[in-house]
């Protein structure tokens, strides 16, 4: 059988053809979530129509539900749905598996070369254009989410209590789903249904039916076993370097603060990270803030997950504390057990409950908590912003507190007049010129080397 299926009667699709496709899907994941699904959207529904328009936004609306990288939940889910379980595993793995030997290379190289003068110019320019990016990811997901005055509310509370009240994100998570799901009880009119246009049927007909893709009953058994094996998968890493290096290791601490971190993820990357800084930096140390800036720079020029930037907060903090290891060992080994981590629980989510998908896409009050997650990931993201803008535009701030306030302060006079001059350049090219995300980034870090090289103040 051929390898283009496009025109092939209903039948399964080959798994070698498979691999192959997921494969090539892995290499053009770049641009975070959004673009990230638009790449599956065009191979799998568009040119191959290896499955329908309603499947896949079916799919979709499941995978949204669910904390962690949404687009990786997507292409486990679809897999599963082609070839069952070695499917979901195969498709979940080629999805990350880029990155994560891309941003291993250049974590090394960071820690090999970053305080150079060149290394640390084109870092100044990655970190500059995030600004900008970030800035992007609020406006797109406040027009997306924010259609009500209620959620609007939501989202400025939202980020009100992270950013003056230094209320843990988790937290903002639950209660933000618990208003969601009262919203939805007692005032659904604050939240809008969804718009005709995002349950369609449109889109080309698939050359697979619904009845070939695969399909289990969402039985008692089958839900234990996997959640069994799930869960051993999960956890003995964790315990092993835990009784191998001690509780109070870098490696079992970041085991430990990774796995749960897994589990709030909810919004994608950018609404998490916050999160990830706040404890990173200010509990563990692992980083400075300048560096958590620039590993999100790193993560956004490689393929795959935004969320893979842990890896890199991993291997600096194993490779600042190896313990008995040699750093680059430790280094190592941190990297892969945290990406381990942080991924093992979106494999178990999506096969876990991609049986009852029907079921929990059509309740009410689950959609509705949903919704108000959604709101306060607007708030955490603008947080997030605030965050990058303070250690990335000025060389010191301070915390300053009155009593149950709190912010974090620029120096007015340590102004970094380079890495403005980027970020507004940066903010030009997204908005006004609309290049791509990629693309600008190229520009920025071409520009932040040039002013290093010249002799400008970059550090």
């Amino acid at each position: 059988m051929s390898d283009d299926v496009s025109t092939a009667p209903a039948t399964a699709i080959p798994f070698r053809t498979a691999v192959r496709a997921w494969f090539l899907i892995s290499l053009q994941t770049f641009g975070g979530p959004a673009g990230q699904i638009a790449v599956m959207q065009r191979t799998l529904v568009d040119e191959k129509r290896w499955i329908g328009q309603r499947r896949f936004l079916h799919a979709l609306n499941y995978c949204t539900l669910l904390p962690g990288p949404e687009a990786q939940q997507l292409a486990t889910y679809v897999g599963w749905l082609l070839h069952g379980t070695r499917g979901g595993l195969v498709a979940g793995g080629l999805f990350v598996l880029p990155g994560v030997v891309a941003l291993l290379a250049l974590s090394a190289v960071y820690v090999a070369y970053g305080d150079t003068t060149a290394i640390t110019a084109v870092f100044t320019g990655l970190a500059a254009a995030v600004l900008a990016i970030v800035v992007q990811a609020v406006i797109r997901v406040a027009k997306k989410a924010l259609d009500s005055r209620a959620l609007v509310l939501l989202a400025v509370a939202s980020f009100v209590a992270l950013a003056v009240f230094a209320v843990p994100f988790p937290a903002v998570v639950a209660v933000a789903g618990i208003a969601g799901w009262a919203l939805g009880r007692w005032r659904p009119s604050a939240l809008p249904a969804k718009k005709a246009a995002e349950g369609p049927d449109a889109g080309p007909a698939p050359v697979i039916s619904d009845d070939v893709l695969h399909h289990e009953a969402p039985t008692t058994r089958r839900t234990l076993r996997v959640l069994l094996v799930g869960l051993l998968v999960w956890g003995l890493p964790v315990a092993a370097v835990a009784l191998l290096t001690g509780a109070g290791s870098v490696f079992t601490e970041q085991g430990l603060f990774f796995s749960g971190a897994a589990v709030v993820t909810f919004g994608g990357a950018y609404a998490v990270l916050a999160y990830v800084a706040q404890q990173a930096v200010d509990v563990y140390g692992w980083l400075a803030p300048r560096e958590m800036v620039r590993g999100l720079a790193l993560a956004e020029t490689t393929p795959g997950p935004l969320i893979m930037v842990v890896q890199f907060v991993a291997f600096l903090g194993a490779y600042r504390d190896p313990g008995s290891l040699d750093p680059w060992v430790a280094a190592v080994l941190a990297s892969l057990l945290v990406t381990w981590v942080t991924f093992v629980p979106s494999f178990l989510f999506v096969l876990l409950g991609a049986p009852y998908m029907e079921r929990l896409r059509g309740n009410r009050s689950l959609s509705a908590a949903l919704t108000g997650i959604t709101a306060a990931v607007v708030g955490v993201i603008a947080n997030l912003g605030l965050y990058f803008a303070v250690h990335t535009l000025f060389a010191d701030s301070s915390r300053r507190t009155w009593g149950l306030l709190g912010l974090e302060l620029p120096d007015p006079g340590s102004v970094r007049w380079v890495a403005v001059g980027i970020a507004v350049l940066a903010a030009v090219l997204l908005f006004r010129l609309r290049w791509s995300v990629l693309r600008t980034l190229g520009v920025c870090a071409l520009v932040g080397l040039v002013a290093g090289l010249a002799g400008a103040s970059v550090g």
